[in-house]
């Protein structure tokens, strides 16, 4: 935003968007360790703790984007649907909560007031232009039907032949 305009408020679905963010990185980061704790009980778990520790890096990631939405002093950030689509695929680890809110992301990002929001906060013009009315537009005419071609006559066939087979 610009110094010389006044503050905006945040949409609503932008907070919403903040809020549910945030809630679903502490649980990420809740998650992460129970699973890391869990498979450091086992000598094969060892091997798949890289795997579980992911939850916990993308709760990170989104306890860092909400506080930059979150931020009394607006920041310019983008939408991050690539944080929302790692939540819908923490269903692989159990996690609803996640795939419910990255859903829920998905869908906020793609209204209006919320591309509106984010445009200027980056500084863009609207990201919508005002909606002019459909002037006059031609009606559509029904395609012309093709004309009847009448059939050729066919040559007759010859009956086939059968072949007689010797008798035994």
């Amino acid at each position: 935003m610009n110094a010389s305009q006044p503050y905006e408020e945040k949409p609503g679905l932008v907070t919403a968007i903040a809020l549910m963010t945030l809630v679903s990185g502490i649980i990420n980061l809740f998650w992460g360790f129970v699973a890391s704790a869990t498979v450091l009980g086992t000598i094969v778990g060892v091997v798949c703790l890289p795997i579980t520790i992911l939850p916990t890096i993308l709760g990170i990631f989104e306890i860092i984007y909400a506080a930059k939405l979150l931020s009394a002093q607006p920041q310019p950030v983008q939408p991050s649907p690539s944080i929302a689509i790692f939540e819908i695929l923490t269903v692989v680890y159990a996690n609803v909560f996640s795939l419910i809110v990255g859903i829920l992301t998905l869908i906020f990002y793609n209204d209006l007031t919320v591309k509106d929001y984010f445009a200027r906060l980056n500084g863009k013009s609207a990201a919508v232009p005002p909606a002019e009315p459909a002037a006059s537009l031609p009606e559509p005419q029904p395609a012309p039907l093709p004309e009847p071609v009448s059939p050729e006559p066919e040559a007759p066939q010859k009956p086939k032949r059968t072949r007689k087979v010797a008798g035994r």
